[in-house]
C-alpha cells in the first residue's frame, strides 16, 4: 500500500486536514462541496443527473459505466470515529482488506441517521468534499483517470480527476475492494 505522497501510512493514519468549507454547516450540501473543492484547488464539473435508483441509472443517467461512479461511504471504527471509503461502482468494500488496513477487527455502515450527524450529508450525497468533518480517506487502489462522485445533494454528480482529488484530500491509497 502507498499513500498519495509514496510513504506508507501507519493504520488508521488519514490526512484530517480540516475541510476548509466544513464550519459553513448553514450552507447546503452542494455550497459545502463546491467551497471546498475550490478551496482544495480540485476542478470540478458538475452534471444534473436526475434522481437515480440504482447505480447503474444513475451511470446510464450520466452516460458512462458504472465502474466510473466512485461510492463515498462513510464507515464508523471501533471507538466511534469514522473514515470515508472511496470505492469503484463495481465493486464492494472488502471488508477484511480494510480492516486489516486500518489495524481493527471490526468496522460497520453506520444507520443513515448517522452518517448524517458525522458528514452533514444525507444517504446518496455523501462525499469527503465539504463533509461537516475531516475524516481520513482510503481509497481504493484501482481509481483512476476522470470519476464521478456524488456533489452533495441528490441528483447531481461531479466530474474529477481522481489523482488531483486524492491528492486534494491527503487520501491514503490501498486495495480496499472486491468484485460484487
Amino acid at each position: 500500500m502507498v499513500t498519495n505522497d509514496g510513504a506508507a501510512p501507519r493504520p488508521g493514519e488519514g490526512d484530517g486536514a480540516a475541510s476548509p468549507a466544513a464550519e459553513g454547516n448553514a450552507a447546503s450540501g452542494h455550497e459545502r462541496f463546491l467551497a471546498d473543492a475550490a478551496a482544495r484547488g480540485v476542478n470540478v464539473e458538475v452534471a444534473e443527473r436526475g434522481r437515480a435508483r440504482s447505480l447503474e441509472e444513475a451511470a446510464a443517467n450520466l452516460g458512462i459505466e458504472p465502474r466510473e461512479i466512485v461510492k463515498s461511504l462513510v464507515v464508523k471504527r471501533p471507538d466511534g470515529s469514522f473514515v470515508f471509503a472511496l470505492v469503484p461502482g463495481d465493486r464492494q468494500i472488502s471488508w477484511p482488506k480494510l480492516r486489516a488496513l486500518l489495524g481493527v477487527n471490526r468496522l460497520s455502515l453506520p444507520p443513515a441517521d448517522v452518517a448524517l450527524a458525522a458528514t452533514g450529508y444525507e444517504r446518496g450525497t455523501i462525499t469527503p468534499l465539504g463533509s461537516t468533518t475531516p475524516w481520513p480517506v482510503w481509497a481504493d487502489e484501482s481509481i483512476s483517470g476522470r470519476i464521478s462522485l456524488g456533489a452533495g445533494a441528490h441528483g447531481l454528480s461531479a466530474f474529477v480527476d481522481a489523482g488531483e482529488l486524492f491528492a486534494a484530500l491527503g487520501a491514503t491509497i490501498g486495495d480496499i475492494s472486491e468484485p460484487v
